[in-house]
């Protein structure tokens, strides 16, 4: 365990116990809250919470474990598709419950520790636990992810992504009938201001815009195609749940929890249906596609019998 003691300076005098941890001791705000959720903070000999608010004078005590150091663990992902493998990438049909790579507080198997127990060699460019990967999909989102084999083509992939010049198209399932049937999203996305793992539309977010089609209208909700301009974090589910139309199944933000559970979801009807690039090895426009998984497959099959 590691220690600090230190008083609360007048500036930080009514802050949250999680803000002024991190402006403090150089936490992220994640892991300030997560210290203060283990007990790890006192205010003058009282344990804090990380909601709680920080007194100007007011001694200060903080103890926290060193953040364990990511590694890539080679669990073999049995259901992950491999839809095109070269020597300058891989495109994989990642299935749900598998993040793009470790992270802190995920326990779960990854992108990146599937390849390497199915033995591929992927580029050892960016940081150790994330090699290879160029862009990432949410662990509860099923579809197609590349994956960079060459320090070439993560280095041209990187850049594509960046300079927007790749295609993503998407099918979600949403709640109800959006108003109108086609149109864009133009809305900032930044982190939730009273949850640590959520996002939201926020005055001070990142530009994202979406932008959407309706490809059937069900009773209850619908299916839609939606091309990405851009690529924030949960970028689709918070553009849709502030329309008021969360995608089927995606309870974190808003989803109906009755009709989840007669579609029998357990995660968004959200899926990476299409992935379009210039190949790096070859020049020319690659196109790479991926059916719908069984669950969301059942999820459709019982709304279109409605």
């Amino acid at each position: 365990m590691e220690h600090r003691s230190l008083p609360v300076p007048d500036g930080l005098d009514g802050a949250r116990v999680d803000a002024g941890l991190a402006k403090l001791l150089g936490f992220s705000r994640t892991q300030a809250a997560e210290i203060a959720a283990a007990g790890g903070a006192r205010l003058d000999g009282r344990v804090v919470d990380k909601s709680d608010r920080l007194r100007a004078g007011a001694w200060l005590e903080v103890s926290w474990a060193p953040p364990r150091t990511l590694q890539v663990e080679p669990i073999p992902v049995p259901d992950l598709g491999i839809v095109h493998d070269d020597d300058e990438i891989v495109v994989v049909d990642k299935p749900a419950g598998v993040a793009a790579h470790p992270s802190l507080g995920w326990e779960g198997p990854t992108v990146v520790g599937a390849l390497a127990a199915s033995g591929y060699r992927i580029s050892t460019s960016g940081a150790p636990e994330r090699q290879g990967v160029v862009h990432r999909l949410d662990a509860g989102t099923s579809g197609l992810m590349v994956v960079a084999k060459s320090e070439y083509a993560y280095t041209m992939l990187k850049r594509a992504f960046h300079d927007r010049e790749v295609e993503k198209i998407y099918h979600a399932v949403v709640q109800g009938h959006p108003d109108p049937l086609a149109g864009t999203i133009d809305a900032p996305v930044g982190r939730h201001p009273r949850s640590e793992w959520k996002f939201a539309v926020t005055i001070d977010g990142k530009h994202a815009v979406t932008h959407y089609e309706t490809i059937e209208a069900f009773p209850y909700a619908s299916l839609l195609e939606i091309h990405l301009e851009t690529g924030r974090t949960h970028q689709i589910r918070v553009h849709m749940s502030a329309q008021r139309h969360p995608c089927a199944g995606d309870t974190m933000y808003g989803a109906d929890p009755t009709l989840s559970a007669r579609l029998g979801l357990t995660r968004q009807w959200l899926h990476a249906r299409q992935l379009s690039f210039t190949h790096p090895g070859t020049g020319e426009w690659a196109t790479y596609g991926s059916d719908y998984p069984e669950d969301l497959q059942h999820a459709l099959d019982v709304l279109s019998g409605d």
